[in-house]
This record gives C-alpha cells, sequence and structure tokens, in this order.
C-alpha cells in the first residue's frame, strides 16, 4: 500500500515476479483495494495471495507512532508475516521509517550487528555496480558499526551481486590513512585488521568510476550523497531534453542518438534492482522507492527472493562471529526492545 500508485505497481510487480520467477508472493493491504486491481491481470495458476491488512501507514506518519498505533498496517502484518516464518522477505515502496521501525522490533538483529544498514546499489562507469552503505538506516555511527557495515557489505556483493573478493573502500575527504575524521580514522584501523579486501580510504568520485565495490559510511553522509545523486540524474535528464529539443538540428539529432539514450538511461535507472536491501535484521527487508513502478517491484521480489535462497544472513553472523562482540542490548518495557540481537 506505500507507492505512489499503490496497490497499481505492487500488484503489477508480484503477478510479473509469479509468472518470471515463479515465487509465491502475499499481497499484503486492503483486500478490496487490491483485488479490484488484480482483477484487471490474469492471474489463474499463480502463486499470488492476498492478506487483508485494514490500516495504512501514510507518509507522513512517524515510524515508531505508526507501530504502535496501527496494529493492523499492511506494514505491520507484512513483517509479522515473516516474523511468523509465513513468508521469506518483505518488500515495501511505503513509509521507510516506518519498515525500519518494524522489522527492527518484530525481527531483532543479527548475531554480531549493533545497527542495520541500507546498501545503495549504484551504477559505475566500468559496468560494475557498486554498493554504498550506510545510506540512512542510522546515523551517528561508531568505528565497530562501520567495521560491520564492511563485513556485511562484503558479503552482500559477494553473495548477491556475484563478484570475487569484492573491493571495500572506506568514504573519507580524502586517500591517504590520515584523512577523515576521528570516526574514520579509527574505522580505518579496523577495517584494515579485517579478513576482507580493503582498499583503504576513497572519495565520493570513487562510487561511480568503478574503483570500488563496497565503499562503507555513516548514514548520514550516505544518505546525503543519495539524495545528490538521485537530484542529479533528474537535473542532467532535465538538461538534456532541453538540449536536444532546443533547436531543429539537435532534434533530427535526438533521432540518431535515441538508442544511445535508452541505453544510458538503463543504467541509471533504480528498477534494475528494485531496490535496496536493510541489512543487519533477522530477515530479508527491500526496501523500494516510492515511485517504483511494476519492473521495480518485480526485481525488488527477485533481489529478496535470492537473498534468501542463498542465505546471505547466516553468512554475515557467521562472518561476524570472529570480528567483536555487539554493544550489550539495553531492556525497554512494555514494547519489545528497539534492537535486539537475538
Amino acid at each position: 500500500m506505500g507507492s505512489d500508485l499503490a496497490p497499481r505497481s505492487e500488484v503489477e510487480g508480484a503477478v510479473l515476479a509469479a509468472r518470471e520467477h515463479g515465487v509465491e508472493v502475499l499481497l499484503v493491504g486492503r483486500e478490496e483495494l487490491i483485488r479490484k486491481e488484480l482483477a484487471q491481470h490474469d492471474i489463474s495458476g499463480l502463486p499470488v495471495r492476498v492478506v487483508h491488512a485494514s490500516e495504512v501507514v501514510t507518509m507522513k506518519d512517524a515510524g515508531a507512532r505508526a507501530f504502535r498505533r496501527k496494529r493492523d498496517s499492511s506494514i505491520r502484518v507484512g513483517a509479522q508475516l515473516v516474523r511468523d516464518g509465513k513468508a521469506d522477505g518483505l518488500i515495501s515502496a511505503g513509509n521507510t521509517g516506518a519498515v525500519g521501525v518494524a522489522v527492527k522490533l518484530l525481527w531483532g538483529g543479527l548475531e554480531g550487528v549493533d545497527r542495520p544498514a541500507l546498501a545503495g546499489i549504484f551504477p559505475t562507469s566500468d559496468g560494475r555496480p557498486s554498493v554504498m552503505l550506510d545510506i540512512g538506516a542510522s546515523v551517528d555511527s561508531k568505528p565497530q558499526h562501520l567495521e560491520q557495515f564492511a563485513v556485511m557489505g562484503e558479503i552482500f556483493y559477494r553473495v548477491i551481486l556475484g563478484g570475487e573478493k569484492p573491493r571495500v573502500g572506506l568514504l573519507s575527504n580524502g586517500t591517504e590513512d590520515v584523512k577523515g575524521n576521528e570516526l574514520t580514522r579509527e574505522a580505518h584501523q579496523l577495517l584494515k585488521a579485517l579478513d576482507i579486501n580493503f582498499v583503504g580510504n576513497v572519495e565520493g568520485r570513487d562510487l561511480y568510476n568503478g574503483r570500488v565495490d563496497v565503499i562503507v559510511c555513516d548514514g548520514f553522509i550516505g544518505n546525503v550523497a543519495l539524495k545528490i545523486s538521485e537530484g542529479l540524474v533528474e537535473t542532467f535528464g532535465t538538461l538534456l531534453k532541453e538540449a536536444l529539443s532546443s533547436d531543429l538540428s539537435s532534434i533530427v539529432g535526438s533521432v540518431l542518438v535515441r538508442r544511445a539514450l535508452k541505453l544510458f538511461k538503463k543504467r541509471l535507472d533504480y528498477s534494475e534492482y528494485g531496490g535496496v536491501p536493510m541489512l543487519g535484521v533477522r530477515g530479508g527487508c527491500i526496501i523500494c522507492h516510492g515511485s517504483s513502478n511494476g519492473i521495480a517491484i518485480k526485481n525488488a521480489i527477485r533481489l529478496a527472493g535470492d537473498f534468501s535462497d542463498r542465505r546471505v544472513n547466516e553468512k554475515i553472523e557467521a562472518e561476524l562471529a570472529g570480528v567483536h562482540a555487539p554493544e550489550p542490548k539495553s531492556e525497554a518495557g512494555g514494547e519489545p526492545r528497539p534492537w535486539a540481537g537475538k
């Protein structure tokens, strides 16, 4: 119920995923609206089911409040299905904060993980994608959090994107070891000691030039970088359209370069991967953009299936078992603990 065109995009993506990948999809939300949309598709023989949830979390809702007050929301019901073993992953194009609260409270965290991280997938000039984390799940990270992000990002890249010995870099304001603030300098020493292919400090430009495969940073910095990237793509597209339509020769030329522009757009299209995984939680959670179309939702479902089938979480726990013990968890009365490693 969360995308800009909900539930149209979610239903279309579910039908495509069930047809092309053979996965079973549970569409969670207001049953009447979902079935009305399903009626537009031929779903005979497809493993698509509807699970009714009477409430919807809007983009204006605060995550923690929505979790407490909207107990029959599609986000909470979907997270409960995963917790109870009735589903293997949760995909949502809705309120990211509400999804994060729901999965952290209902699922808890992996052993060895203090904080979750959102892993954004970006195109690069050499054709291989790069992964940056965290892009917004946590802010004010500590050095050991960046250390855990590095391990999780390396495993995700290797297992899901297929890169052997992915190159891991630490985002800083210079490539020299002494560059950066106190956080990055301390994290640099921790990452050097890990059994990963750590290449040292990298700069913002390295997110797109293919020099590294995984870039580690604090969630505040990562989210700013993400939003700048989204704005740059939108601005570049607008300027390009204006340039191609400015005069007759450009209009004639635009016909000739149309195929190249389509290929270029495809490389920048967020829908190619569907969404970004939230790493470190006890389940597969894929966060999609609010403007996701059916193709993006389909690919997010495929990503969630791969995440479960290839046992990414088990590999993360096994790798972190030999690193450092997580921070002690404080007990919270009444509600479940906001972050529980077990």
